[in-house]
């Protein structure tokens, strides 16, 4: 058995917001240099990118597929859109089983068009997951806890979403709005899965991989991914890592046009309008969490740890004081750490301080104040990215958390979930 590092939920470039490089050999090469083994193809029903995927990923007759240049493994994936608003992140065994799912919802959706790679398809949940079922895939919600296109933005349980097939129902994406402690403060996902998965639009590493989840496979296959979320038991998931949820764009209620934060008591008696702009307040996944929460974060046996992590370009970014992720300095020094170690995800997490040192001083003193977990957060909300700060001691960064939380105090903002 060997363990895998799976980021499953990408997008291509025939759906909307999508980066034009988001491309099969792209996607590999990048993949490879975050240190990811396994990517989901993204977009299997959409007819142009389907095309694509049948040119450039090899499918073996074992289960397995990979890029040509076998530098990472591929299982086929999709996410759509139901009747009632809701995302759902669809696995499935083979290119064939793609066609005919396709195939099954002909006349219920548009696939073909540019901007149909997640396409909307006019089923409910139970109908959508029984199509899935019957050519062998599986399906769970995608970013479960995103104000607008979630299971929890419209529906109170995942029972009440998936109707007869929630039986069917072995994961959730947590998405980039929450984590385990979030999570598992919600009673009946305490029975499910979790994968993080990056959602990501573009294949630089800042992206891909932002969220990924080890896996234990026999192969990196659709039936032993399948095998890893049903049998909970043989606790397969050995690993969630992704942002912490106060970088998510929803995490607090706040304005969606000037961003001013509110309490949900503030935000309800101000009727969702807020008195300085006039702009609708959207209410934030932690207070959403809370309103089904049971008053605590229970995990069962099977849930693994969760790593927050944040992009080794984004802590060269920092560390350097620069505006742009994307210039020529974080980058070049970005692909100097990756030249030398080898991928982003051992930077982040095995290289020795005293290596990284020599590559640059000021880096390698953030990425152990990230290790050691120095990193305070100026909560996202209203639709506006959170933003990290790492400290460079123990005692900078207790003396933070202390002036956010009076800050919080001071505007009337509870105490969250996620203060940990």
């Amino acid at each position: 058995m060997t363990e895998f590092n799976c980021d499953l939920h990408f997008h291509g470039p025939y759906s909307t917001g999508v980066s034009k490089n988001m491309l099969i050999p792209i996607i590999a090469e990048q993949s490879r240099l975050k240190g990811l083994d396994v990517c989901g193809t993204a977009d299997i029903l959409q007819g142009t990118w389907f095309k694509h995927l049948k040119e450039n990923i090899i499918e073996s007759g074992n289960g397995l597929f990979t890029d040509r240049e076998e530098r990472v493994h591929f299982i086929p994936q999709v996410e759509v859109q139901c009747n009632k608003r809701v995302h759902h992140l669809v696995f499935l065994p083979d290119f064939a089983s793609a066609e005919n799912l396709k195939k099954s919802l002909e006349g219920k959706a548009i696939f073909d068009s540019w901007g149909c790679g997640r396409p909307v398809i006019r089923l409910s949940a139970e109908e959508i997951a029984g199509n899935v079922k019957d050519v062998g895939g599986i399906i769970g919600p995608a970013h479960a806890f995103t104000p607008y296109f979630s299971v929890y933005a419209h529906f109170d349980s995942i029972r009440e979403l998936y109707g007869s097939m929630e039986k069917e129902i072995s994961f959730l994406e947590l998405g980039l709005s929450a984590d385990t402690e979030f999570a598992d403060a919600i009673p009946e996902n305490r029975k499910y899965q979790f994968l993080t998965n990056s959602d990501s639009h573009s294949p630089w590493p800042y992206r891909i991989g932002r969220e990924f989840t080890r896996i234990e496979l026999r192969k990196p296959c659709f039936k032993e991914l399948k095998g890893a979320l049903e049998k909970k038991e043989e606790k397969k998931i050995k690993l969630n890592v992704g942002l912490d949820p106060r970088e998510g764009k929803y995490h607090e209620t706040a304005c969606n046009a000037c961003y001013a934060k509110y309490s949900l008591k503030e935000a309800e008696s101000l009727n969702w309008r807020c008195p300085s702009c006039r702009g609708s307040i959207k209410r934030g996944v932690r207070d959403r969490i809370e309103m089904l929460s049971d008053g605590q974060s229970r995990h069962p046996d099977f849930r693994p740890e969760y790593l927050h992590s944040i992009p080794l370009a984004e802590i060269i970014q920092l560390a350097l004081e620069v505006k742009g992720i994307n210039t020529r300095k974080v980058q070049g020094l970005w692909r100097e750490f990756i030249d030398l170690f080898g991928n982003e995800i051992k930077v982040l997490v095995e290289v020795k301080e005293k290596e990284l040192a020599a590559v640059n001083k000021e880096v390698a003193r953030d990425i152990v104040s990230f290790r050691n977990g120095w990193v305070y957060y100026i909560a996202g909300g209203g639709g506006q990215y959170g933003k990290p700060v790492i400290c460079k001691s123990k005692e900078e960064f207790e003396a933070r958390e202390k002036e956010l939380e009076a800050e919080e105090k001071k505007q009337g903002l509870q105490k969250s979930l996620g203060r940990f």
